[in-house]
């Protein structure tokens, strides 16, 4: 009898009570283990004394013999160990009252990969000569190789010669930490000492990829072989836009690189700061532990190990696509899985209804951690995800033709350093689509902005944003703009803190950029958040838009609160007739048509939004604000409620600042002197306990002394 036979016999048994008292069967429960074989029933989670029957050894096993079994929700229960990726369909939903379970073994750390082992013996030390010639001289008697053709890569693709962010090459992961690539400098970037060409600009459909030409100081340029293939990573043009270009040549008599192509905006000092480079896959520069250099074309790895390689595990990314697939699946849930090393997403979820992704840790992907696009009411909660090559999460879904919200929710989530390859528009949190809810998740460490909003009726609430825009300019935590259309979006009962560098433009905590509006930012605390630079930039800032409110927030330490750029009356109306590189007239007439209900009916400010009069004011408003030695106050065009928002120069009645307890006391001046200000709920924000959290990591808020300026 096969295994699919005797699973559907002992189902019916179960359905039918056999040997059972009236009370009805549980659901169907199915065990994975290594030590079990896809020939056995899946039903023991031991194998049997006699050894003729015990778990499956793989999920994909055991799901295709729950579709045999047709009995609807069943539980899978996947016992310690690594085991490949999974794939779920229409042909794998639960129910409401009987979700589809595939859980992890309480206790158990079980690993689902893109990646493949490579053990330790498989290292040799190196003795071919012109690899040990170019290998800098303190790094040749600890790097190490291996033939990754003997370890099951039939070829290794090659880096493009111009990219963004991840191309399909193998990562190194060593004992769970991602390796670095031979790199220089070691730490931080290079400036370019002089633009010489700046080359074409495809961005303004300039085609002829000629490249950009830049002098550098000092000569360690000099010493790579670009025979070999040298790839740079730099801000070309903008500090919130990086991209990763071959060289082409470099000239030491002159200190000259050329590219191999143009830079998407060209090479130019596009922001205030100087131009920076860094240089990745170098031989020369493999000269400290941890870092290696891929020879793509002789299929090689070479490996200055941080250990000893006795023991240690050792992974190289291999699978392009998702670790793990939820396709049109419904009610399903994935509960407790560490998903890694994966040249892909780590978890992607489409179509479908009510799937959730349940305390798993994603990590060490090349692409983003978790992908939520189309379907209604999927959650993601409890997870942790980080160290994602080029984002943390996506949630997407729902018409916005219609304004039919989709229901996703992210909960309870720790994200952080989740753009390790792609510096910038890598985002912690997604919001696309209509009517999807960020609530209680932490998020920190980025050099760019957090928080990526499209669309409509989205609600960010009860999370911590600190430590990101740390490197990078122009930029915001929370960034939404160049559509008018996506409105009716909220940010509030948020801690924010620590945003921003001084680079020279300006940047921001929340962001409504190129003409954006009808959002409301309420109830927030920021804490030394945004840049002014050499601009309008605000803690809360505008550039071109308006219908922004910012009601009931407290600003402390911040260098200005709110901040505006305007457009005049004619840059308005070119952007409405499809100029100003907005493309207003795609977006508000043929991907939704806001001259029309739902839009009029559900954003009535959309009334005559197209034809504006001349002079007609297009401001936003501020009131009930608290702004505590703040540097300035507001720009622009925001309008302040008359005695509605307060300035002051010392601690309003805060229960314990210098504790970093930032709740108001009920005797606070604030309530007094602002009437109608609601209390923020302080201690509700952040990640909180429960089943699938039960320890959540301490985030203390930092010690905030406001003695008088």
């Amino acid at each position: 009898m096969s295994s699919d036979t005797l699973l559907l016999a002992l189902c019916v048994d179960l359905l039918a009570g056999v040997g059972a008292t009236a009370a009805s069967p549980g659901p169907l429960v199915v065990y994975v283990s290594t030590s079990g074989s896809d020939e056995w029933s899946g039903l023991l989670p031991e194998p049997s004394r006699d050894g003729t029957d015990g778990p499956f050894a793989t999920l994909a096993r055991a799901r295709d013999a729950i579709r045999s079994a047709r009995t609807g929700g069943a539980t899978v229960i996947v016992r310690g160990g690594t085991y490949e990726g999974l794939g779920l369909t229409a042909e794998d939903c639960g129910t409401c009252s009987s979700p589809m379970v595939y859980e992890a073994h309480r206790g158990e750390d079980v690993r689902l990969t893109g990646g493949r082992v490579v053990p330790g013996e498989a290292f040799a030390p190196i003795t071919d000569r012109a690899a040990l010639k170019r290998l800098p001289e303190c790094a040749r008697a600890h790097v190490v190789w291996v033939d990754l053709h003997k370890q099951g890569f039939d070829s290794i693709p090659e880096f493009p010669s111009t990219y963004r962010g991840a191309p399909e090459v193998p990562e190194l992961f060593y004992n769970d930490r991602r390796m670095v690539l031979a790199r220089w400098p070691n730490e931080g970037w290079a400036t370019i000492a002089k633009i010489v060409e700046s080359g074409s600009r495809p961005r303004d459909g300039d085609m002829s990829n000629r490249p950009g030409v830049f002098e550098y100081d000092g000569d360690r340029p000099g010493a790579w072989d670009v025979g070999a293939g040298v790839w740079l990573q730099g801000y070309w043009c903008y500090d919130w836009y990086d991209e990763t270009i071959r060289v082409r040549s470099i000239d030491p008599a002159t200190k000259r690189i050329t590219l191999s192509g143009a830079a998407l905006y060209s090479v130019m000092a596009g922001n205030p700061s100087p131009r920076r480079y860094r240089a990745l896959n170098v031989l020369e520069e493999l000269d400290q532990p941890g870092e290696y250099y891929l020879d793509c074309a002789g299929g090689r790895l070479f490996f200055w190990p941080p250990s000893d390689l006795t023991g240690a595990r050792i992974v190289l990314s291999s699978r392009t696509e998702p670790v793990v697939s939820l396709a049109e699946a419904s009610h399903v849930r994935l509960r407790g899985f560490t998903v890694e090393a994966t040249l892909g997403d780590g978890i992607v979820v489409s179509g479908g209804t009510d799937c959730r992704i349940q305390a798993c840790c994603v990590r060490n992907t090349r692409q983003m951690g978790v992908r939520v696009e189309g379907g209604t009411s999927h959650r993601v909660e409890g997870c942790d995800i980080y160290d994602t090559g080029t984002g943390g999460l996506v949630l997407s879904g729902g018409d916005r033709r219609a304004l039919t919200p989709a229901g996703h929710e992210a909960l309870n989530n720790h994200i952080h350093d989740f753009s390790r390859l792609q510096f910038t528009g890598a985002y912690a949190i997604i919001l696309g689509g209509v009517g999807n809810r960020a609530a209680h998740n932490l998020i920190h460490d980025a050099p760019h902005q957090a928080v990526l909003v499209n669309g409509n009726d989205h609600v960010f609430e009860y999370n911590i944003v600190r430590d990101v825009c740390t490197e990078t300019d122009d930029c915001g935590a929370y960034y939404k703009g160049r559509n008018p259309s996506c409105r009716g979006n909220i940010v509030r009962y948020n801690l924010w803190r620590d945003i921003g560098s001084p680079m020279g433009h300006g940047n921001a905590a929340v962001y409504f950029d190129d003409g954006d509006g009808g959002d409301t930012v309420f109830g927030n605390v920021f804490y030394r958040c945004g840049e002014p630079g050499r601009g309008p930039f605000g803690t809360v800032f505008s550039h071109g838009g308006h219908g922004i409110a910012a009601d009931n927030n407290v600003f402390i330490e911040c260098k200005r609160a709110l901040g505006s750029a305007p457009w005049d009356d004619a840059r308005w109306l070119d952007a409405l007739r499809g100029g100003q590189d907005c493309f207003f007239t795609q977006k508000l007439f043929e991907e939704v048509d806001i001259t029309r209900p739902p839009y009029t009916t559900h954003y009535p400010e959309l009334i005559g939004f197209m034809d504006p009069q001349p002079g007609e004011p297009r401001v936003s408003h501020a009131a009930r604000n608290v702004m505590i030695n703040c540097g300035e106050v507001s720009c622009g065009n925001w309008v302040l409620a008359p005695a509605g928002n307060l300035v002051l120069d010392r601690d309003p009645g805060f229960e314990d600042a210098v504790g970093g307890d930032l709740r108001l006391r009920a005797r606070s001046e604030v309530y007094r002197r602002l009437p109608g200000f609601a209390p923020i709920p302080v201690s509700k924000i952040g990640l909180y306990a429960d089943a699938l959290r039960p320890g959540p990591p301490a985030e203390l808020w930092p010690s905030v002394s406001l003695r008088r300026r």
